[in-house]
């Protein structure tokens, strides 16, 4: 990673009267209070979003520095929010209610982060796929989750062919001893059908071993020091 900030999803309840998850509450109140001039809080929505931060008992003054990102402004906000993870601050993403980045204009915004390669992450979450899905930057507006990868080797090679073959996302999962065997199945399938195909490795979410990593498989092969670990798989264009 370069000297730069961080993206972080703050995943919100959907209900106006939900509290705010405890992790996601202490690092937004930390920002504001303590790293206010290095921190950026960007919203969906001006009104919604002032109501709800301060119906969690957010800092009170943080409101007026509030950056609107949405259908509206992403083409325009997108750009400034990466120069100014670039330049070092961080940045915390919030909707109206729910996953930022998960089906919405945040997406753009997590991609670029990764062309960037400046590290995006995410508050607590309680769906491992989904999650996955807003992390990866990938277009979601259709996808396949595929599961669990068969037992039987033939079974798990027509299977992840067909997966490679499809247009659209495409998600899988495995038991953590057997992620590197998979990073090799795909190795000995990948071929001339996947140009501008990337694989999305979202591992150890939600911890402090978190990582999350984008390339081909013998790309992903070489760049991993440990090979057990629980993930989520995505593959896409």
């Amino acid at each position: 990673m370069k000297n730069s900030g961080t993206l972080t999803l703050i995943p919100t309840p959907l209900s106006e009267g939900g509290e705010l998850e405890p992790v996601a509450f202490r690092k937004l109140a930390m920002a504001a209070l303590e790293d206010s001039a290095n921190s950026v809080f960007v919203i969906e929505d001006l009104k919604p979003g002032r109501r709800r931060w301060l119906q969690f008992k957010l800092p009170r003054e943080t409101v007026d520095s509030f950056v609107l990102y949405n259908e509206h402004t992403a083409s325009v906000v997108a750009r400034e929010l990466l120069s100014a993870l670039e330049s070092g601050k961080n940045v915390f993403l919030m909707s109206d209610g729910g996953l930022p980045a998960f089906y919405d204009p945040g997406v753009e915004l997590v991609k670029m982060c990764h062309q960037n390669r400046i590290k995006v992450t995410s508050t607590p979450f309680c769906n491992s796929v989904v999650l996955a899905l807003a992390l990866s930057g990938f277009s979601h507006k259709k996808f396949w989750f595929e599961g669990f990868l068969p037992l039987d080797a033939a079974e798990r090679s027509t299977v992840i062919k067909k997966l490679l073959a499809q247009k659209h996302t495409s998600i899988l999962m495995d038991t953590p001893y057997r992620m590197k065997r998979v990073l090799e199945e795909f190795a000995e399938c990948w071929g001339s059908n996947t140009a501008g195909k990337k694989l999305f490795l979202a591992m150890d979410l939600n911890s402090e071993t978190e990582e999350l990593k984008l390339g081909t498989p013998n790309e992903l092969l070489s760049s991993i020091a440990s090979m057990k670990r629980e993930f989520v798989m995505i593959v896409s264009e």
